[in-house]
């Protein structure tokens, strides 16, 4: 684990592996921790860099109203501080929403783009939602983080996957996690919600509707199935924009398909880029 001063903050990250550079962006609210199930698989080929965006996990959480270029000079930066002059670029969610702005802003630094069940156009009503669900969230967190976890697994996971992760919460799934241990990283250096509504002031601001014609990179998208959050609408309107994507939906899929189903998702991606 290592810590860069960038832009004004520090940023916590993870550096693994050799060869060309990959860049992984967590979700709303997330952390970088997000990712150990890609770690092991990228590292092999990539060097693969995890990080927590500002306001998130270890990194520094300066209490003023973020935007979104903030977020976007943090990565920048930080690629320049590792002497990275272009990276493959993956972001799920609210990372691929970041991603999106940030090959728009700085597409010398992007080779490939990944976009992972992300959409072009944040509405605020939403983004209320997310964040009045994310802080309610947090103070049940303090006292039954158990609950708050299975709160959330009827979001975020296919049933198949939930029902199995209940049946067994001490199985490691993929030689990486337990519904034990995701459990317990949840409880590890959670957002405050300050962090959630600085957050979500840089969700608000995310529109590339109009511009994602612009982008030239050769992208993939992925979607699920059965995401609850993000409509598979979205990623077939994206996909219709951006000249030079590919779109591919993995079945029997919830919003994390990147832990539930982590070697499906790992070897679709590696191929994109290894192409």
């Amino acid at each position: 684990m290592s810590f860069a001063a960038v832009n004004g903050v520090i940023i916590c990250y993870e550096s693994y592996g050799d060869g060309y550079p990959v860049i992984f962006l967590h979700g709303f609210g997330s952390k970088k921790e997000v990712w150990k199930p890609q770690i092991e698989d990228f590292s092999k080929k990539f060097r693969t860099v995890i990080l927590d965006m500002r306001g998130t996990g270890r990194s520094e959480r300066p209490d003023y109203s973020y935007t979104m270029n903030d977020v976007l000079y943090d990565i920048k930066d930080l690629m320049d501080e590792l002497q990275i002059k272009s990276a493959h670029l993956i972001g799920r969610s609210f990372g691929g929403m970041i991603a999106q702005n940030f090959v728009l802003k700085f597409p010398d630094y992007v080779k490939k783009l990944v976009l992972i069940a992300t959409y072009a156009k944040a509405e605020e009503n939403h983004v209320k939602l997310i964040v009045a669900n994310r802080i309610k969230g947090l103070e049940l967190l303090k006292t039954d983080p158990t609950q708050v976890f299975l709160n959330s697994t009827k979001m975020l996971y296919h049933q198949s996957f939930q029902r199995e992760m209940k049946k067994n919460p001490k199985k490691k799934f993929h030689n990486s996690f337990s519904m034990e241990d995701l459990i317990e990283e949840s409880t590890i250096y959670p957002s405050r919600p300050q962090d959630i509504i600085n957050q979500g002031n840089v969700m608000k601001e995310h529109n590339t509707l109009d511009r994602l014609s612009e982008i030239k990179h050769e992208t993939l998208l992925l979607g699920a199935s059965h995401d609850r959050l993000i409509p598979k609408t979205s990623m077939i309107e994206m996909h219709k924009q951006i000249p030079n994507s590919t779109l591919e939906f993995i079945d029997k899929a919830g919003h994390f398909m990147t832990v539930s189903k982590a070697p499906e998702i790992n070897k679709v991606i590696l191929e994109f880029l290894e192409n």
